[in-house]
Parts: C-alpha cells; structure tokens; sequence
C-alpha cells in the first residue's frame, strides 16, 4: 500500500528555490530576525494597509523569497490564562491550505519558536499535515497528494531530525486512523478493515491476529456476538476482533493493554437512531481506528522495552430480524449477567469482553495498564465539546495519576484531554435492577439526556469485564483508565483528527 504522506525535510535555507511558497507561523512579527528579516519587512508592509491580517492567511507577493509566495499565517495574540498550543496547530493548518488553495505543492513552514511552549515548531508540522490528509476513498481513485514535499525550517538545530522523524511517525499513525475512521460504512466495513491492517502491518514488527468465526465469537466474546448477530448474515458486514501486539526489543519493562470501538456503522440497532441522527454514524469506529493508529506509530519509531496488546472490536450494529433486543438478558465473558436496556449503547457491548480478555493477560504481564477507547457517547461532547479527549481512571489508575499526567502530555503536545471521576453513582446506577441480571447495560434514554451520561458507561466497562475485581484492594490490583473521544475525534461533516494518538504516543514513548 503507497504512502501518500508528504516528504519531510529541514532547511535553514529561506532562499532555496525548490520550495513554491513560503508559509510563515508566528505570535508577533517582532520575532522575525536575521534571515527572516525582509520577510518582516514585507508583513509589516501589508499589515499597515490591511487590519485583517492578523485574523486570516494572507497571499502576499513577495521578491524577497525565490517562489514570489509569501503566506502569513499568525496565530494571534496568545493569551496565556486562555490558549494553550493549539494556537500554532490552527495558524499552520490554515496556513497550508491557502498555500493548497494556491496551487503549492512543496511549500516552506516557517513556524517561529515559542517563549511559552516548548512544542510549538512540532505541533505546527502537525497541524500542517492533518490539512494535507488526503481521504483514502480520493487516494484510491487516483487523485494526488495535496502535498509532495513540505520544509520544515529551522536555526540554530531548534527542530532536529529526531523531531521530523518524530513528526512522521505521529502523521503516519493518525493517516491510519483517518483512513479506517473516516472512510465509509461499505470502504471500511468489518472485512475491509482486516485486508487493511493486513497491508500497514505486512512485514512489519506489529503481528496481527483475526478472530471472525461467528461460533467463536460468540461463545468467547458473547456480548460482541449479541452486537454482530444483525450483520452477521451479511457477509460484507460480518464482524472481526483484531488482535495487533507489538514487542520492543529488550527486557520489558511496560505492559500497555488497548480496546478500542470499531462499529463500522450504528443504526442504533432495534432501539433504531430516527428522526435522521443516523448520518455519521460510520465515525463510530473512530476509537479502534486510533489504537490501529497507534499501533503504527509503535511499528515506525519500534520503542524498546515496550509490550503493547490491542483488541479492535469491529462490529456493524446492523438492525433486523437477528437483531439483539432490549430486556436480553447475556452472561459476559467474566460471568457477568447483563441485561440489555438499550441497543445503541452497543460499544460498551462490543468492548467489554475484549476488555475481560485484556484483563486474562494483564494478571501476568509486567506492569500492566489498560485502556479502552472509544466515541461512545453524545454526553461526552454535551459535557466537555467537541474538542476534548475525556479520560477515566479506575482505582489502581487513579493512584498513579495516569489522567493527570495524560492531561498534562497532551496539553504540551496540542492534543488535550478533559478529566472526569468514577464515582459510586455509576456503579450504583448500573447495578442490577433486578434478581434476573447482575449489572444493567443501559437506561433508555439517551446518553445525553442521562445524569452523568459519559462516566456511567466507564463503570459499566469494570463491571461487565471483572475489572470490579482488580481494584486498589485487591491482591492484584490492575490500572484501567477509559477514554471517551466523541468530541476529540474530529467533525462530520469533515476528517477524522487522529486524536488522542499523539498524546498517547508521546506519554508512552517519549516521557
């Protein structure tokens, strides 16, 4: 399978006459010195006849750079009790779509280092290149890159090799999230989405394991399988749990365990999504798109030390005869009885088994920690917006400050998370309701019409999975920490954004 990202490269060259435009990313003109001095000039020219400079990209002509195209791209005035870094990720992006627009093809980013954040230059390269993204539907079609080559400028060694191959392979892994998430229902459906991996994984470090025999699934994962028996007569749309695992070399010394929701459509199944809300809903494989995406990552940068498991539960919550119902009452993998309250909380389903399957090996791995991640509900944007990752930590998690110290990584790296606190009122409303069932799936309303409508879906999770078990006091206490990316995922209409994968890999690799 070709890449189609653009090819990264450093200059400190302002003149160098490969490049067809240049794109300029800074706070304040104040900072453009030295050899950016007569690009200075230029801006401050423009800026004294045209107010609004400092609020969009502008095309400037411009004798002082070999290509005539200069693109000022400001990021504003940075108010530091308000903003955070995202403020050069925005200025870059839309920098380099006005060069698109232009008709550029290999332009020169120059992003002017920040006294306020360390990671300026790097999340302004990768602000530049979620607007290059190119949908894998375009792509396969024949259409070309948005980009060839991008520059990357630098002085005085302030954004290195280490940092462009840095920059790539975050890029790489968030392609690999946008193309499984934001692809179409049919592009991307359970099967397809296999051949996929098999292609991005083929002769790489990351092995991959595929369970499709519906007998199998459900007799091991039956809450998936209640979720897969719709689709399952479809043979396009038959469900798949991927497994990908990923062992650095050397003694290990960290067990990193991910699951992630991979509904490759959500009618809402019999509970059906009416009242025309079912549109986007192909997006709801975003979270098992981003653990696939990290999994690239790890096969790019391939950290030592490092074990990673990764569960991509890809199932269509399809609606018809076979359809699993509400009042269902099915025995989990880890013994639970749960019963069903509504079919559209399906990913909390899907996940669950796959979560108590994490948790089997977690017992005997070195230092383990786990995941699940996934756009399970509308409160989470309700709650938080549409930009914000939301994490959970378990007890055992909660104890290592792994939300926090998350938080803070993505807040450094321009991909930020929101925390929220499981407390007794989740585990208590998802307590049984009766002596038929252990734990009550879901209310019937929707999440966002429920009090604490994204927490009690985490506590759910423990419960189904047996992670209950595993708690600060337990003998084997076990950190679990739930990720809930509906609003961070990215806008429909419009490109998935690939989060959280950069706030992940850089707080598991580089920290």
């Amino acid at each position: 399978m070709m890449e189609l990202h653009p090819q990264l490269v450093l200059s400190s060259d302002v003149q160098d006459a490969s490049f067809d435009a240049v794109v300029v990313v800074t706070d304040t003109t104040s900072k453009l010195t030295g050899p950016l001095s007569a690009i200075k000039e230029v801006i401050d020219r423009a800026a004294a006849v045209d107010n609004g400079i400092e609020k969009q990209p502008v095309l400037l002509i411009a004798e002082c750079v070999p290509s005539k195209r200069l693109i000022y791209a400001a990021t504003g005035p940075v108010n530091r009790d308000q903003d955070d870094v995202r403020r050069f990720a925005d200025a870059a992006g839309a920098g380099i779509q006005r060069a698109i627009s232009a008709g550029c093809k290999q332009p020169l980013l120059i992003t002017v280092e920040s006294d306020l954040y360390d990671r300026a230059v790097l999340v302004a390269v990768l602000g530049t290149l979620q607007k290059a993204y190119l949908p894998l539907e375009l792509s396969e079609a024949g259409k070309p890159p948005k980009l060839s080559r991008l520059g990357i400028w630098t002085s005085n060694n302030s954004f290195s090799t280490k940092d462009v191959d840095l920059a790539a392979a975050f890029e790489k892994g968030r392609a690999v999230a946008r193309d499984i998430g934001g692809s179409d229902p049919e592009r991307m459906a359970a099967p397809r989405v296999e051949e996929y991996l098999r292609q991005i994984f083929k002769d790489s470090c990351v092995e991959m394991d595929v369970i499709s025999d519906v007998t199998t699934l459900n007799k091991d994962f039956p809450l998936l399988g209640a979720v897969n028996r719709a689709a399952n007569g479809v043979d396009r749309h038959k469900g798949r749990l991927i497994f990908l695992e990923y062992k650095g070399k050397g003694e290990i010394s960290k067990t990193l365990f991910l699951v992630g929701k991979g509904i490759t459509y959500d009618t809402g199944g019999a509970d059906i999504k009416a009242g025309g809300i079912m549109a986007g809903m192909h997006r709801d494989k975003c979270g098992a798109a981003a653990v696939a995406g990290f999994m690239k990552v790890l096969s790019v940068l391939q950290p030592e030390n490092l074990r990673v498991i990764a569960g991509l539960a890809m199932v269509r919550n399809s609606v018809g005869e076979e359809s699993y119902v509400a009042d269902e009452i099915i025995c989990s993998r880890a013994g639970v009885r749960i019963r069903v309250g509504n079919t559209d909380a399906e990913g909390r389903m899907v996940m669950s088994d796959v979560l108590c399957r994490m948790k089997e090996l977690a017992k005997d791995a070195v230092n383990p920690q786990l995941f699940t991640i996934a756009t399970l509900t509308g409160h989470a944007i309700r709650a938080m917006g549409p930009n914000y990752s939301i994490i959970m930590d378990n007890g055992p998690a909660r104890m290592m400050r792994n939300a926090q110290r998350i938080q803070e990584t993505g807040h450094n790296f321009g991909d930020p998370f929101e925390i929220s606190t499981l407390r007794r009122d989740d585990f208590e409303f998802h307590a049984g309701k009766s002596e038929y069932e252990d734990v009550l799936q879901a209310n019937n309303s929707p999440s966002t019409m429920t009090n604490r409508g994204h927490q009690g879906p985490g506590a759910f999770l423990i419960l189904a999975s047996g992670l209950d078990k595993h708690g600060v006091d337990s003998q084997k206490p076990l950190p679990y920490s739930h990720l809930d990316i509906a609003g961070s995922s990215g806008p429909f209409p419009g490109v998935p954004t690939g989060s959280p994968i950069v706030a992940l890999a850089a707080h598991f690799l580089l920290q």
